[in-house]
């Protein structure tokens, strides 16, 4: 149990030292934001501030801090604009995510749809959204408002996808990957390119840190998805089984489909065509994940995107914001949070 916890703090350690190297500008982020997200409507500045108080890890913003930092960006106030921007667009994805998915749930709080209902969530999402690129646009850089614009398109391009494959236990690994590199890997991957535009970089560093940051999703995406089956973890206080109450199909399931024995898929197949699961479905499930070790398998999978994640940081230098940005891989697969 010791060694467990002292990896869990080795691998944290990681996120504490990204968030340190821009500590100071983080802090100026969310003073951004609260400014921005002002409103003469009462209900709108309830809900944006219930939101601004459910806290976050707030990384796309600290990938788009530390990359710009990384590529020499160290003066003015371009930087702190855009990782508020890249922090809007993921803050209104979750406010839709929740409202898709039915969430009541979120960072330990109710969800902003379970308090004020799906309407007000979604419009105040799409305010969010609207705040957002009023921000780029004052920014006045047309590869930075097409890059975002197109990133936020790619998003909600995965979620359609996500929602048209939901429950199909039969989806294929391509399929799943298309949807998590649309849903999060394409703002991780434009929060860290945004670093290299401010840094006036050339293409091939602009496309380092793109492609850093699409891996880095990705693996991070596919970890947040094994969480949620890796019973192991409710040693941390780790709620079990969220996507599967939700009917999500993740790599998981994928990879059990793909293992397990006929008689035993046609179980898992017929959970998921319920309209609702149960905790001995969840159970029954665990238990075959676990027969089949399907969660170290999904950890393999991911140590792919991991070296390409990292592969990609070659073109840089020594520097310290290049091992803090380095080490981040390992938080990203092996976090407990």
């Amino acid at each position: 149990m010791g060694s467990v916890i002292q990896l869990k703090n080795k691998v944290n350690n990681a996120y504490l030292d990204l968030k340190n190297s821009v500590d100071d500008k983080i802090i100026l982020v969310e003073e951004k934001i609260k400014n921005r997200l002002i409103s003469d409507v009462s209900l709108v500045e309830k809900m944006t501030n219930y939101n601004l108080d459910t806290g976050g890890k707030k990384l796309r913003a600290m990938l788009t801090l530390s990359s710009s930092k990384l590529c020499g960006y160290l003066k003015g106030g371009r930087d702190i604009n855009l990782a508020a921007c890249v922090e809007l667009i993921h803050a209104a994805t979750l406010m839709h995510d929740d409202v898709l998915d039915n969430g009541e749930i979120r960072r330990g709080k109710k969800t902003i749809n379970s308090i004020w209902g799906n309407h007000a969530s979604i419009l105040v999402g799409d305010y969010l959204l609207s705040r957002c690129f009023e921000m780029m646009v004052e920014d006045g850089n047309l590869e930075v408002l097409k890059l975002l614009s197109m990133t936020s398109a790619k998003i909600a391009q995965g979620e359609v996808l996500q929602l048209q494959h939901k429950s199909e236990i039969d989806t294929v690994e391509e399929t799943y990957l298309e949807i998590i590199t649309s849903k999060t890997a394409a703002l991780f991957s434009a929060a860290c390119k945004v670093g290299a535009i401010l840094g006036n970089k050339d293409e091939k560093v602009k496309e380092a840190l793109s492609s850093y940051g699409k891996n880095l999703g990705v693996t991070f995406q596919i970890a947040d998805d094994t969480l949620d089956y890796n019973s192991d973890l409710k040693k941390f206080g780790k709620t079990i089984g969220k996507d599967f109450y939700e009917g999500k199909i993740t790599l998981p399931i994928i990879i059990l489909n793909q293992q397990c024995k006929s008689g035993e898929r046609d179980m898992v197949k017929e959970f998921f065509s319920k309209k609702e699961r149960t905790e001995n479905d969840l159970k029954y499930t665990l238990d075959l994940i676990k027969k089949y070790d399907v969660i170290k398998q999904c950890y393999k999978k991911a140590d792919h995107f991991i070296s390409l994640a990292s592969n990609s940081l070659n073109i840089f230098e020594s520097s310290e914001q290049k091992n803090i940005l380095k080490n981040l891989t390992s938080f990203s697969i092996e976090r407990s949070f």
